[in-house]
């Protein structure tokens, strides 16, 4: 199965790189010492402490490996690449006008790797993404929402 190319923004490296390098220098280290620490107690077989850090020890295993995998086939965008500085790219902060209420929003653009609502980081892959990357400010865009569409004026850009 080919693995497709992810796209990040060089934020987005960095914290992926970061993130890797404390599961396994820090987490790691302390998974083990747990499992070290419930062995000593004895009986495996109904120790719950063994049992909670072994599959601890599985989801900090499987998430090195995902993170292992993004940065394989990880691409930072440069700006040349994606238009240069007065376009909406990849790493972008935009401001966006709702236009039907006049509310003002705040966005990061991120690869899909990187999304996190919370955050207000949307994926460049995202109906909103979509419709605004490689666009100018001044530019309004129509978003398809489960909703109907909603039109946004571009009010900003801030990289």
């Amino acid at each position: 199965m080919e693995e497709r190319e992810i796209i990040l923004s060089p934020e987005g490296l960095r914290r992926i790189q970061e993130e890797l390098d404390y599961l396994k220098n820090v987490r790691r280290k302390e998974v083990a010492q747990r499992l070290k620490e419930a062995r000593s107690l004895g009986d495996l077989s109904e120790n719950a402490e063994y049992d909670d850090a072994r599959n601890e020890q599985g989801f900090i295993e499987g998430r090195i490996a995902q993170l292992e995998k993004t940065l394989r086939n990880a691409r930072v965008m440069t700006l040349t690449e994606e238009g240069g500085e007065d376009v909406v790219r990849l790493g972008s902060r935009v401001k966006l006008r709702d236009l039907e209420f006049g509310e003002i929003e705040e966005y990061t653009i991120v690869s899909s790797v990187e999304a996190s609502p919370a955050e207000r980081r949307i994926s460049n892959e995202s109906p909103v993404g979509r419709a605004i990357l490689g666009k100018k400010p001044g530019t309004v865009v129509t978003v398809e929402a489960p909703m109907g569409p909603i039109k946004y004026e571009i009010v900003e850009i801030v990289h």
